[in-house]
């Protein structure tokens, strides 16, 4: 039984593969690996190809970790949210990973400030985004193919979070400990964390 609505799928090689590689990195097997354990390859592709749209833009890790952040907190994902702002924090501190979860953006730049705006209107209504939406990433600095980038991955990234979200992935408790009391305390929302 995973911490999720659906019952682990049976053992296969692309499956072990995929547990080998959260024991190798993190000592422990995810609970959204054993989710997507019944597709590896669609999760191989679908992470191919959020690489293939992030990568023209140029932009950071940081960067990058502030648009997933924004992104999950918007949506209400606390999994991603507690991944990435661990992820984000790592990349910068606990106080500003925190901050973009609840959408203060304390600590950002202007441009990252535009890139976390963007990304949330794109996870809450994209059907509301205007011309002037796409005037302010300019005015920060962002061109339309970094724009075209950035709007293609956090797309991307919010497919992944809705199939988690969906079928019930709870967030692992192991990465809840790992986390900086900042980042977990403002991840109110979602998805509670699974027990042990």
């Amino acid at each position: 039984m995973t911490a999720s609505f659906l019952e682990e799928p049976p053992a296969s090689p692309d499956v072990q593969a995929l547990y080998d590689e959260d024991l190798a990195d993190d000592g422990y097997v995810w609970n959204v690996s054993r989710l997507w354990a019944h597709q590896p390859g669609t999760l191989r592709q679908l992470f191919g190809l959020m690489s293939e749209a992030f990568t023209p833009s140029g932009l950071t890790f940081r960067q990058r970790g502030i648009l997933v952040t924004a992104a999950a907190s918007a949506l209400g994902d606390s999994y991603c949210s507690l991944a990435w702002g661990g992820k984000l924090g790592k990349a910068s501190d606990a106080t500003l990973a925190a901050g973009v979860l609840t959408g203060s953006d304390a600590g950002l730049t202007d441009q990252e400030k535009a890139m976390a705006a963007w990304a949330r209107k794109v996870a809450r209504d994209p059907n509301a985004t205007t011309q002037a939406d796409i005037q302010a990433l300019r005015d920060s600095g962002l061109d339309d193919g970094q724009i075209f980038a950035i709007t293609a991955f956090v797309a991307l990234r919010l497919a992944f979070s809705t199939i988690n979200d969906s079928l019930g992935a709870q967030p692992d408790a192991q990465l809840a400990q790992s986390l900086p009391r900042e980042v977990r305390q403002a991840v109110t929302y979602g998805r509670p964390v699974a027990e042990r």
